[in-house]
C-alpha cells in the first residue's frame, strides 16, 4: 500500500513576525515545530503500514527549512520524504495549498491512502485535506478519531461530527484527516535517526507538476484576501489581590468594573 502523509511546519509560538504589504507570516528564519495534529497522521500510517505493509511517503509545502521536519518524520520510521519548495507557491491560502499538495501527490503518481492532521495550528481551518480530496476526486472522511479496520482493499473510520458519531468505510484510494484522539504518536528513534541520516529529500518545484499553470499557485491563485493581519498585544502585568476571600471577591468586582467588564 503507498501511503502519503501531508505534514507542515508551523511557527514554535504566537511571537511571529507579519509582513505587512502581504499579510503573510515570515516563516523563513522564524522558529519552528511539527504541525503537532500532523504526528497523529504520521503514526496512523506508520501503524496501518505494519498491518497491511506498503510505503510512507511525507509530502510538505514550504522553504528548504522544512527539512528538519521531515528529517524528525525519518526518525519515526517514515520511508521516502518531498518538498514541494517553490517561490510561486509563497502566500497560498487555502484553495491554493491544496490544490499545490493534490498536484504534488499526482507529481508522485498518486495514492492509495492519503492522511492528514485535522488542521495547522498556524491557520486553523481544518479545510486543506477535504479541498484536496476534492481536487483529487477522492472519498473522504474528516474528523477521524478512530480506525476501527483496515485491510489492503478498505478502511474503516470512526468520525466525530459533534453532535454524533459515523462510522464509515471507505475503498482505495481515498483521504482521511485525523483528530488527536486516535492514538498517541512514537518517540523518534535513534537508530532510525543514524540509518536516515543520509536518506535523500526530494524537493519538487513548480516546473515538476503536472499543471504548471501559475494562475492556480501562491498568491495569485490565492482568491482570499488578508486585509490586515497583525500579532496579539503582549499580555499586561499581573494584580495581586490580598485579604479575605470576601474582600479579594470585591477587589476582583471593582478592577473588572473599572474595565468595563461588568
Amino acid at each position: 500500500m503507498k501511503i502519503i502523509v501531508c505534514m507542515k511546519q508551523v511557527p514554535l509560538s504566537s511571537r511571529v513576525e507579519i509582513d505587512q504589504e502581504t499579510g503573510n507570516l515570515k516563516r523563513l528564519g522564524a522558529q519552528t515545530r511539527t504541525n503537532p495534529f500532523d504526528l497523529f497522521a504520521l503514526e496512523c500510517a506508520l501503524r496501518i503500514r505494519e498491518q497491511v505493509g506498503g510505503t510512507v511517503t511525507v509530502l510538505t509545502m514550504g522553504p528548504q527549512q522544512a527539512e528538519s521536519m521531515v528529517r524528525d518524520a525519518y526518525m519515526m520510521g517514515a520511508d521516502d520524504a518531498v518538498i514541494l519548495s517553490d517561490r510561486k507557491f509563497a502566500g497560498s491560502d487555502v484553495l491554493a495549498t491544496s490544490y499545490t499538495l493534490s498536484q504534488g501527490i499526482r507529481a508522485l503518481g498518486g495514492a492509495d491512502l492519503i492522511i492528514c492532521g485535522r488542521q495547522t495550528t498556524d491557520g486553523d481551518t481544518a479545510q486543506i485535506g477535504p479541498a484536496m480530496a476534492e481536487h483529487l476526486h477522492l472519498p473522504h472522511a474528516a474528523w477521524v478519531n478512530a480506525i476501527t479496520a483496515v485491510d489492503s482493499e478498505k478502511i474503516q473510520v470512526r468520525q466525530d461530527l459533534a453532535s454524533v458519531f459515523q462510522v464509515s468505510e471507505m475503498r482505495y484510494p481515498c483521504l482521511i484527516t485525523v483528530d488527536k484522539d486516535v492514538c498517541v504518536p512514537r518517540l523518534p528513534s535513534y537508530r532510525r535517526k543514524a540509518a536516515a541520516a543520509e536518506k535523500p529529500i526530494r524537493v519538487i518545484t513548480l516546473a515538476d507538476l503536472p499543471d504548471p499553470d501559475l494562475t492556480r499557485f501562491g498568491l495569485v491563485g490565492s482568491p482570499t484576501t488578508v486585509e490586515r493581519i497583525f500579532p496579539p498585544p503582549a499580555g499586561g502585568g499581573s494584580v495581586t489581590l490580598e485579604g479575605t476571600a470576601a474582600q479579594k471577591a470585591g477587589q476582583l468586582f471593582d478592577l473588572l468594573a473599572r474595565a468595563k467588564y461588568c
